[in-house]
């Protein structure tokens, strides 16, 4: 069995409102609210890098998780959005945590990174002992904050997040189901080239508002547990209008999906581990299960179930 131990997050202190974007963008601030929810996100200064904001999430759930870096038995990052693509940010962020010879592996999948590496962290437990798992975004250098570029450009943020996965019953919630597919047939729907990222809006709605929750209903099978049972969902904070279907398919309660996309934006592969930090400093006492799910390039989703165990 593998546990979650602890979450972790780091958000630039740069706020960016829509109406400062709205300037930039030409459109009203009340158009970029009303199509994807986000009231405000937060960009990296020009002189944070996105290792910078790896190494503070990571910093975050070691000390959330009480432990040291010299615990860890292999890393792994997702990012869609590094300044050079090989090396990765994953080695880079394992050096300046002091981790030597310690593996660090690149996990390259814009918004569905995090719940990939978690997949697999889910499995190289057992062997490598704590796993930590990085998602870090700068997605504010990968769009176009001009008209032409302006429905991708309301929705991006930067930050970064963090998870430590451990093999030992150390954690708060036990891993119970694990489900990772990918639709490649559709991939072209979300791309980074040559720097640049390009989205077809409309076919990622609709691809995830089918996608999402099929998967989490597949983890949900799995591990015997019934949507209303859930005391969380921990979604990968896209557009605001897609949370609202995927409740909706699902029939979650009103309080059990989790967001924060009006503050942050989509901060691509770090939003679902932003997200599951921040729910669990508002619940420090786990009583039901929980899932994180996510979507994005490939295309690729997946989700995860965890059970609360006594800590």
């Amino acid at each position: 069995m593998s546990y979650l131990r602890a979450f972790g997050k780091y958000l630039p202190e740069r706020v960016v409102s829509n109406d400062e974007l709205a300037a930039a963008l030409e459109v009203e601030p009340a158009w970029i609210l009303s199509s994807c929810g986000i009231e405000e996100r937060r960009y990296a200064f020009d002189s944070q890098t996105l290792v910078d904001l790896g190494v503070e999430a990571a910093l975050d759930c070691l000390k959330n998780a009480g432990t040291e870096a010299s615990t860890i038995g292999i890393v792994l990052v997702s990012s869609g959005s590094p300044d050079v693509f090989c090396p990765g940010p994953a080695s880079a962020i394992a050096a300046r945590l002091g981790l030597g010879d310690t593996p660090a592996i690149d996990v390259p999948i814009a918004s569905a990174g995090s719940i990939s590496a978690l997949v697999l962290a889910e499995s190289l437990a057992a062997r490598f002992g704590n796993v930590l798992v990085v998602a870090t975004e700068v997605m504010s250098r990968r769009i176009l904050r001009t008209p032409e570029g302006k429905n991708n450009a309301i929705l991006f943020g930067d930050g970064a997040g963090a998870c430590l996965v451990t093999h030992e019953d150390a954690g708060f919630a036990r891993i119970e189901a694990v489900a990772l597919h990918t639709d490649g047939e559709r991939a072209g729907a979300i791309v980074v080239r040559d720097g640049q990222f390009s989205m077809d809006g409309m076919a990622v709605i609709r691809q995830a508002s089918q996608k999402l929750p099929s998967v989490i209903s597949e983890v949900l099978a799995k591990a015997g547990v019934a949507a209303e049972e859930l005391g969380a969902v921990l979604i990968h904070q896209a557009n605001l209008n897609l949370l609202d279907r995927v409740a909706k398919t699902l029939k979650l309660l009103p309080d059990r999906l989790f967001t924060n996309i009006q503050r942050y934006g989509n901060t691509s592969s770090a939003s679902m581990l932003i997200a599951a930090a921040e729910w669990r400093e508002r619940t420090p006492e786990v009583s039901s299960p929980i899932v994180l799910a996510a979507f994005g390039a490939g295309l690729t989703y997946g989700a995860l179930l965890a059970t609360p165990t006594s800590e």
